[in-house]
């Protein structure tokens, strides 16, 4: 008798790079931690990518006497950065929900919505909702957020006085899923970019970046962190038989 549940098999990718790319996440950062190997390799290639970050990231510091309103404009500032280092035209947008208190909600669905349907991706990604374990409530709220919208963009029984027309993208990806199915491969151009990226979110080295190897502006720390990100996409490329990749569930919204 076969034990334990099925596993699903994990393809390699053979889909070219989409015209047009949404990365939806929680906060700035989280894309480029879930797919920014990805959204690099696919600019490369000539793909337009939108970032949406649903929070305004002001949790993102353990320092108490933080002054948090510059602390958001700073990290605006790095998302953008982020989104050139990735190859991207610098283009997010920010839906300004408080970190840390992100919710599921209809209104919040409609932002995605109207985004989904202004930039009409060909393929969205973001967190995997059905993750088990998954500690942060905003990841989770995020994911059904980007899982809702996808559904709500495409039919126009959907807030149906928002503008432009219904937009059904031909796949959603899901970072951090809890049972992946497609590896997207990555080259080294793309791990370097999706490094940079990383990088330009300096003020994240005091906490999540760096918070176990030390300080940014040791150059041991910093080498460290980046063979941490490699070891990643080593292991998730592993899952399809290449050097280098990124590991997410694949759904088809056709």
């Amino acid at each position: 008798m076969a034990g334990g549940p099925a596993v699903s098999a994990v393809e390699l990718s053979a889909a070219p790079p989409p015209a047009r790319a949404m990365a939806i996440a929680a906060h700035p950062d989280d894309v480029e931690f879930g797919c920014g190997a990805t959204l690099a390799r696919w600019a490369a290639a000539g793909t337009e990518i939108v970032h949406v970050i649903c929070t305004d990231g002001s949790k993102g510091t353990w320092d108490p006497g933080a002054d948090l309103d510059a602390l958001v404009e700073r990290r605006r500032e790095e998302q953008r950065a982020a989104s050139l280092a990735l190859g991207g035209s610098g283009v997010v947008e920010f839906l300004g929900r408080v970190d840390g208190e992100l919710e599921a909600d209809v209104a919040t669905r409609r932002l995605v919505v109207a985004a989904i349907r202004r930039h009409r991706p060909d393929v969205v990604l973001g967190h995997d909702p059905w993750k088990r374990y998954r500690l942060h409530p905003d990841h989770r709220a995020a994911g059904w957020l980007t899982v809702d919208a996808v559904v709500a963009a495409r039919d126009p029984h959907f807030f149906p006085d928002l503008g432009p027309e219904p937009h059904r993208p031909d796949d959603l990806l899901l970072f951090e899923a809890d049972e992946p199915n497609l590896v997207e491969p990555a080259d080294e151009a793309a791990f370097a970019a999706r490094c940079r990226a990383l990088e330009a979110h300096r003020s994240q080295f005091e906490t999540t970046h760096l918070h176990l190897l030390g300080d940014v502006q040791d150059g041991d720390a910093l080498a460290a962190f980046r063979d941490r990100e490699r070891a990643k996409l080593v292991e998730m490329g592993d899952l399809a038989g290449v050097p280098l990749g990124e590991a997410f569930a694949r759904i088809s919204t056709r």
